[in-house]
């Protein structure tokens, strides 16, 4: 396994986004009826190597059961087989500041308040004294980025979070973080959460200022998101199935590769669903590109679909 830095810990270099195993399927096995399948999953993914797990309170199957995936997640870890040196090296990651409620209403909440219990709420979920890294997951509209940004960096002076990260967020607003609270060197912000695929590269610029200030960048739904992955394979989103074949590995392996090598700060967090998958994408990281092949990729890619981040309503597992 090759690794890159997480703020103050050196992980594998691709993670896994725990979401899908909170998401009805339509098809079996039934992961939400049969939760330790989901479980068996991210035992997989440890077993290969990697030590980055990312979740979110609100991911669950419905607004009824609001934390679900950190508590698979937490289940998860505690009954997996590593040694407690091996487990040492794990960091889990979760985010706060989307709300669900009733009739699968949803919104946003950044007040201090809200941080201060939604994050001993998820600690306890995960069953940790202190959460490794804290990520805001969308910003509030109704309030200023700077109190927002604040009220984070309470969480982690009251130790209640280890470090902190930002999600959904743009240029402007990761440079405002920054000048606020610094970045992954002074202790500030060591984490970035944004849509980023072959199919979505809205924010480049983010990126290359994730890199520059040695800060993470996690891609969400770094495989075009949920059912559109297979694109990849399909050629709707470049050339990967091709280059796939002359390199003897998948399209999806290929889709890691090229993001790895889109920017040192890049650390993809990728969903799955079967034990074959973990194999599958893992494999990736030691798929290498030459320069020429990346820009063959790059140079195939499709235009950028003109999306905009919803300000208030999201819908369930857009991320």
């Amino acid at each position: 396994m090759k690794y890159r830095k997480l703020g103050p810990w050196q992980v594998s270099a691709i993670g896994l986004g725990c979401m899908p195993l909170s998401r009805p399927r339509e098809t079996e096995p039934d992961l939400i009826k049969n939760p330790e399948l989901a479980i068996a999953v991210i035992h997989s993914a440890l077993d290969s190597g990697i030590t980055f797990l990312d979740t979110a309170d609100i991911y669950a199957p419905s607004w009824r059961d609001f934390g679900h995936n950190e508590r698979l997640v937490g289940e998860a870890f505690r009954s997996w087989r590593g040694t407690p040196e091996e487990k040492s090296k794990i960091v889990i990651a979760t985010k706060n500041g989307i709300t669900r409620g009733p009739n699968e209403s949803w919104g946003r909440a950044s007040s201090l308040d809200y941080f201060l219990r939604a994050a001993e709420a998820s600690a306890l979920r995960l069953g940790v004294e202190k959460i490794q890294l804290w990520q805001h997951h969308r910003m509030n509209p109704e309030m200023d980025f700077e109190t927002q940004f604040e009220n984070v960096l309470v969480l982690k002076d009251r130790g209640i979070v280890d470090q902190i990260g930002l999600s959904n967020v743009n240029v402007e607003q990761l440079r405002r973080a920054i000048k606020i609270g610094g970045s992954s060197q002074d202790g500030g912000v060591v984490s970035v959460q944004n849509e980023y695929s072959a199919r979505y590269r809205l924010g480049e610029d983010v990126i290359d200022l994730c890199q520059e200030f040695d800060i993470a960048f996690l891609p969400w739904s770094p495989l075009g998101g949920i059912g559109r992955s297979v694109g990849i394979a399909n050629g709707d989103f470049g050339k990967f199935a091709e280059l796939a074949r002359a390199k003897n590995c998948s399209p999806y392996a290929l889709a890691i590769a090229w993001l790895g090598h889109r920017s040192p700060a890049i650390l993809p967090i990728p969903g799955a669903s079967k034990n074959e998958q973990i194999t599958d994408l893992v494999s990736g990281v030691d798929v290498t590109l030459t320069e020429i092949e990346f820009s063959e990729l790059q140079a195939s890619l499709p235009e950028n679909p003109q999306l905009q981040w919803e300000l208030v309503t999201q819908p369930p597992f857009r991320d």
